[in-house]
C-alpha cells in the first residue's frame, strides 16, 4: 500500500505523493516515510501475529484493543467509534447512526433528525482544535458559503449548531460514496456514464460561481454520488469569493495560480475541473509528482499527457474539452463549467436544466450550445443572396419609391439657396434665426388615384409642375424653437405668429410656390403705393402675362391690406388651369401661393382615413401598450422576487440609450444659440432615457419567462450583450437575420409591382424618409434611430410570442396567433390606401417570416431581421448615382451590405478558428 502520514498539526491522514507534500487542510509541510502501512506486523518465528503498532494518528480507544490467541478483538467496545458511540443522542434532537469518516478537516457521522425525522450528516471539528476561533470561523464560512448555492447537484447545508461544547454543521446524507474511492474501486467510468456524470458536476460547480463563489478544493474526494447516480458537490470548507488569494486546497488539483498563491477566480476552479474529468474518463490522474515542486513544472509547462494516449477511443470532444481546462492560462480556459458542459458530446445544458424543471440563468444561456458557426460555402451564399436581394431592391424601389418617380433635378442645398434668393427679391433681409428642410406634397398624386386608372398613370409626377417634392425655408427675427415632443421645426412649426417669420417654398426645380411673411402688428405708415407683384411671378417662373387677373378665393395664412388672384395655363399642364394667389400689406408681398384644382390647404384639417386604416390604427394601439403593460406588471413582481437578468436589462437600456443620443448628434439640424441648443439636448436626453427606461422595464419584466420556457432564443444575444461580438453563434444569427430582413424588405417592396400583373392600377407609390435626403449624416442618424426601433420591437415581438407559447403550447399555432395580432401593428401606416386586402396578404407575410425567425433563431437574429427591414424600408435607393441622391442611397446599401459581410466572416472564420483550436489543444504537449 502506499505510504500515509499523519499531519503534525491537524492530525490529518494524508498520502504525501497526492498532497505534494504539504497538508491539503492546514497547509503544513510534511515528512514522508519509507514504513509501509500493514494490518499486521509478519509474525515472528513462525509465531502469532503480533499486535499493531500504534500510529500518532490512532484515536484514544485503539489503546483498548486486545487481541487472543486467535486474533479476534475481545469486545465490540475495543472497535472505534469516534468520539459519540452508535445511539448517543445530541442536543435531544440528533441520534448518531456511525462515524462516515475523518479528515483534517474533522469527523462526519450519520446521525437522524429526529425533530424532521429525516437523516442528516453531522460535521464535527477535531477536538483538538473544536475551540480554535480560527477553525471555528471557517466552519461557519463553510455554512454561509454553502447556503447560497442551492441545486441538486450541490449537497445541501442545513445549519450550524453547538452540543456540549462541540461545534457541528448539519448537512444533507448522501447514502453513496464519494468519487474518489470509487475510482479506486472501478478504475474509470464508461463514456457515456462519465459524460453524465460530468455533466452534472459541471452543472452544480456552475450553480455556486453563479452566486459569486469559488470551490478552492474541487477534486474527486469532494464530489458523491449517492444510490441513485446523482453527483453532489460537498466541502465548501475551503470556498470564498473570487479574486481572493488563497494557496490552501489539495496541491495534485490546484490550478497554477492557485499554487503560486495568486488570485482565485473561477477560471481556477475551472483547472481543477479538467483535472477531475480526466481521471473520470481515464481513471488515471492528469498530474503526478513526487513533491510541490514537480507538480508545480508541470502545470507550468502543460505537461499533461492527452487523454487519447490512454484511451485510443476517447471521443475527440470530450479530450479537447478536457484540455481547454487545463491551460496554463487562465484566459484561454472555458468562461465557465457550463461552456464545459456544452463542449462534451451532445452537450445542451440549457435542456438539462428545462428537464429538471429550473430557469436557466443568464450565463447558462451565453454558455450554452457549442461555439458553432457555419462553413464556409454557407457563409458564401449567404453574402451571395445579401448582395443580390439588395441589387434586387435597388432596381425595385425606382418604382416603387415615390422619390423616383418625380424629377429632383436640384439638391437640397441649391434649393435652400434658390429660396433665400427668392426671399430676397421680396425685400425680405437677413433674420436672427432660420431653419429649412425638405417635404412631400401629395395632392396632385391623390388627384391621379381618384381620376385616372391607366396603366401609366404615375408617369404624370414626372411634369415640373404642379409640384410633389419642394424645398421650404424658415427666418425669423428670434430664436425658432418647435411645439411638441418631437422638437423638430417644420414649415408650420413653430407658427407663423411672429412680426417678422417667413416662410418660403420652393419646388424641386428651385422656383417659388408658395411664400408667407407676417406682417408688423401695428400700421407704420401712410398709404403705400401699388404693390409690384412681378417679383413673385419671376421667382416662380411664371409668365404673368399669360394670366388673367380674377377674384381672389383663398383666405391669406396672414393679414393683406391686398388681395390679387390670376389663372392661367402652363406648358408643363395644359389640360388644367392654374390659379396664383397672392397678397401684400403696405406694398410688400405677404403671401404668394400657385394652386390647381387638386390643391389642398393644410388649414382645412386631416381627411378622414378609411375604415381599413383607421382599423388596423386601433389594432396597433392596442397591442403595443399590452405588451409594454404587462411587461411593467411582470417587472415589479420579478423585482420583488430578485429574479431577472438585470445586468443584461441595464446594458441593452444603456446601449439603446447611447444609440439614440448618437441618433439625435448625428441630425442636429441646426445651432442657433445656447438656449435653442440645449432645449434640444434636453429633450433628446429625455426620449433616450424613456427608451432606455421602457426597454429596461420590458426587458427586466419578460426576459425571465423567456429564459425559462424559450432560453435558446436568448443565447446568442447574451453573448453579444456580454462582448463576445466575434462569437460564431453571433456572426450566424446576425447573418441569418439580415437575410430573412431581406426577404422581408423584398415581400414588402412587391406592394406596387403586383396589381398590374393582374390587371389592375398600380397603387400609389410609397412616401420615403425625407430628412434623410438632407445630407450624408441625416442619413446615418436616420438609419441609427431605425436599429434602435428595431431593437426595442423586436424584443416585445420575442415575449409576445413567448407569452403565446406559454398559453397555446404549441409552436405552430403560437406562431399563428402572434402573426394575427403582429399584422395590424406592421399595416398601421405603410402602405398607401385602397389596396386592403393586398395590404393585408403582404403585411401578414412580413410577419410570418419574422415569427418564424423568433421560433426558430430567438432574439439577435429578429433584432438583426427587423433592423435591416427597418433601415430599408423606405430607404431613398437611387440608380442615378450621379445624382445628388447617389451617395444618400449608397449609404444604406453599404451598412447592410457590411453588416452582411461581417456576420459572413464571423460565422466562418469562428467555426474555423473553432477548428484550429480544436486540433491545437488535441496536440501533444
Amino acid at each position: 500500500m502506499k505510504n500515509i502520514v499523519s499531519c503534525p498539526t491537524c492530525g490529518a491522514i494524508v498520502l504525501p505523493i497526492e498532497s505534494g507534500g504539504f497538508c491539503p487542510q492546514c497547509r503544513t509541510p510534511l515528512e514522508e516515510t519509507d514504513a509501509e502501512t500493514r494490518l499486521v506486523d509478519p509474525p515472528a518465528s513462525g509465531g502469532s501475529p503480533a499486535p499493531p503498532k500504534a500510529s500518532p494518528s490512532s484515536s484514544a480507544s485503539s489503546a483498548q484493543r486486545a487481541s487472543s490467541s486467535t486474533g479476534w478483538l475481545s469486545s465490540s467496545g475495543a472497535i472505534d467509534h469516534g468520539r459519540f458511540q452508535p445511539g448517543a443522542l445530541l442536543g435531544g434532537r440528533y441520534r448518531i447512526v456511525g462515524r462516515l469518516g475523518r479528515g483534517g478537516m474533522g469527523e462526519v457521522y450519520r446521525a437522524d433528525d429526529l425533530k424532521l425525522g429525516q437523516p442528516v450528516a453531522l460535521k464535527f471539528l477535531p477536538p483538538e482544535v473544536d475551540g480554535d476561533p480560527a477553525r471555528l470561523t471557517q466552519l461557519h464560512t463553510e455554512v454561509r458559503m454553502a447556503r447560497q448555492v442551492s441545486h441538486p447537484n450541490v449537497c445541501r447545508v442545513y445549519d450550524i449548531d453547538e452540543v456540549d461544547g462541540h461545534t457541528f454543521l448539519s448537512m444533507e446524507y448522501i447514502d453513496g460514496e464519494d468519487v474518489s474511492s470509487l475510482l479506486r474501486r472501478v478504475g474509470r467510468f464508461p463514456q457515456d456514464r462519465a459524460i453524465e456524470i460530468a455533466r452534472q458536476v459541471c452543472a452544480g460547480l456552475a450553480a455556486a460561481h453563479e452566486r459569486g463563489i469559488v470551490h478552492r478544493d474541487f477534486k474527486p474526494a469532494n464530489l458523491m454520488l449517492d444510490g441513485a447516480g446523482k453527483v453532489r458537490i460537498t466541502d465548501f470548507g475551503l470556498a470564498g469569493i473570487s479574486g481572493e488569494a488563497l494557496r490552501a486546497g489539495t496541491p495534485a488539483y490546484m490550478a497554477p495560480e492557485q499554487l503560486a498563491g495568486g488570485d482565485v477566480t473561477p477560471r481556477s476552479d475551472i483547472y481543477s475541473l479538467g483535472l477531475v474529468l480526466y481521471e473520470i474518463f481515464t481513471g488515471q490522474r492528469a498530474l503526478e509528482g513526487k513533491n510541490l515542486a514537480e507538480l508545480i513544472h508541470k502545470r507550468e509547462h502543460d505537461g499533461i499527457l492527452p487523454p487519447s494516449a490512454i484511451l485510443k477511443d476517447l471521443d475527440r470532444e470530450i479530450e479537447t474539452a478536457i484540455l481547454r481546462c487545463l491551460k496554463s492560462d487562465p484566459a484561454a480556459r472555458p468562461g465557465s463549467a457550463l461552456a464545459v458542459a456544452a463542449a462534451l458530446p451532445g452537450g445542451d445544458p440549457l435542456a438539462a436544466a428545462l428537464a429538471a424543471g429550473e430557469t436557466p440563468s443568464p450565463e447558462m444561456v451565453a454558455a450554452a450550445g457549442i461555439l458553432e458557426g457555419i462553413s464556409t460555402r454557407t457563409a458564401a451564399l449567404g453574402a451571395i443572396w445579401i448582395g443580390a436581394s439588395l441589387i434586387a431592391l435597388l432596381f425595385m424601389y425606382q418604382r416603387v419609391m415615390l422619390i423616383n418617380r418625380v424629377p429632383t433635378p436640384k439638391s437640397p442645398e441649391a434649393l435652400l439657396d434658390r429660396a433665400q434668393e427668392a426671399l430676397g427679391r421680396l425685400g425680405y433681409g437677413e433674420a436672427a434665426d432660420s431653419a429649412w428642410g425638405l417635404g412631400f406634397s401629395l395632392d396632385y398624386a391623390r388627384y391621379i388615384s381618384t381620376t385616372s386608372d391607366a396603366p401609366d398613370r404615375w408617369a404624370r409626377l414626372g411634369a415640373g409642375r404642379p409640384e410633389t417634392f419642394y424645398a421650404w425655408y424658415r427666418t425669423s427675427p428670434s430664436p425658432l424653437a418647435a411645439l411638441g415632443a418631437e422638437n423638430r421645426i417644420t414649415g408650420l412649426n413653430p407658427p407663423l405668429l411672429v412680426a417678422g417669420m417667413t416662410l418660403t417654398v420652393v419646388d424641386a426645380s428651385g422656383r417659388l410656390s408658395e411664400f408667407h411673411a407676417v406682417p408688423p402688428p401695428v400700421e407704420t405708415g401712410g398709404p403705400a403705393g401699388p404693390t409690384d407683384w412681378k417679383p413673385l411671378f419671376e421667382a416662380a417662373a411664371l409668365p404673368m402675362s399669360v394670366f388673367k387677373e380674377l377674384t381672389p378665393r383663398r383666405v391669406p395664412l396672414v393679414f393683406a391690406d391686398e388681395r390679387k388672384a390670376w389663372e392661367g395655363r402652363l406648358p408643363e399642364q395644359p389640360d388644367h388651369p392654374f390659379s396664383v394667389e397672392a397678397g401684400a400689406h403696405s406694398g410688400k408681398p405677404v403671401y404668394f401661393v400657385v394652386a390647381g384644382p387638386w390643391s389642398r390647404s393644410s388649414r382645412a384639417g386631416p381627411t378622414r382615413a378609411a375604415l381599413f386604416t383607421r382599423t388596423m390604427s386601433v389594432l396597433q394601439m392596442m397591442v403595443m401598450p399590452a405588451l409594454m403593460i404587462a411587461g411593467l406588471v411582470l417587472a415589479r413582481r420579478n423585482v420583488k422576487k430578485g429574479r431577472g437578468d438585470r445586468r443584461g436589462a441595464t446594458r441593452a437600456a444603456l446601449t439603446l440609450f447611447t444609440l439614440t443620443i448618437v441618433s439625435w448628434l448625428l441630425g442636429v439640424e441646426r445651432l442657433a444659440g445656447l438656449g435653442s441648443d440645449l432645449s434640444g439636448l434636453f429633450a433628446a436626453i429625455g426620449r433616450a432615457l424613456f427608451v432606455g427606461g421602457l426597454l429596461w422595464v420590458t426587458y427586466l419584466g419578460l426576459e425571465p419567462y423567456v429564459r425559462r420556457f424559450s432560453p435558446d432564443s436568448l443565447i446568442g444575444w447574451t453573448r453579444l450583450l456580454g462582448g463576445q461580438w466575434r462569437d460564431p453563434q453571433v456572426g450566424k444569427d446576425m447573418l441569418i437575420g439580415i437575410s430573412a430582413g431581406l426577404g422581408m424588405t423584398l415581400l414588402y417592396g412587391t406592394h406596387n409591382l403586383l396589381p398590374p400583373l393582374a390587371g389592375q392600377p398600380e397603387p400609389m407609390p410609397i412616401v420615403g424618409a425625407l430628412f434623410v435626403m438632407m445630407g450624408s449624416r441625416f442619413a446615418l442618424a436616420g438609419i441609427v434611430g431605425r436599429v434602435v426601433s428595431a431593437i426595442s420591437n423586436a424584443l416585445l415581438a420575442v415575449v409576445g410570442v413567448v407569452a403565446l407559447l406559454i398559453l397555446l403550447k404549441r409552436r405552430w399555432l403560437a406562431g399563428a396567433v402572434a402573426t394575427v395580432l403582429y399584422t395590424p401593428v406592421v399595416l398601421a401606416g405603410m402602405f398607401p390606401e385602397g389596396t386592403p386586402r393586398l395590404d393585408l396578404a403582404i403585411g401578414a407575410g412580413i410577419i410570418a417570416i419574422l415569427i418564424a425567425v423568433i421560433l426558430r433563431y430567438g432574439l439577435l437574429a429578429s433584432v438583426a431581421a427587423l433592423a435591416t427591414h427597418f433601415v430599408l424600408l423606405r430607404a431613398p435607393l437611387t440608380t442615378d448615382f450621379t445624382s445628388w441622391r447617389g451617395p444618400i442611397g449608397l449609404w444604406y446599401l453599404a451598412v447592410i451590405a457590411g453588416a452582411g459581410a461581417l456576420a459572413s466572416y464571423v460565422a466562418a472564420h469562428g467555426a474555423r478558428e473553432n477548428m484550429r483550436q480544436t486540433f491545437a489543444s488535441t496536440e501533444p504537449h
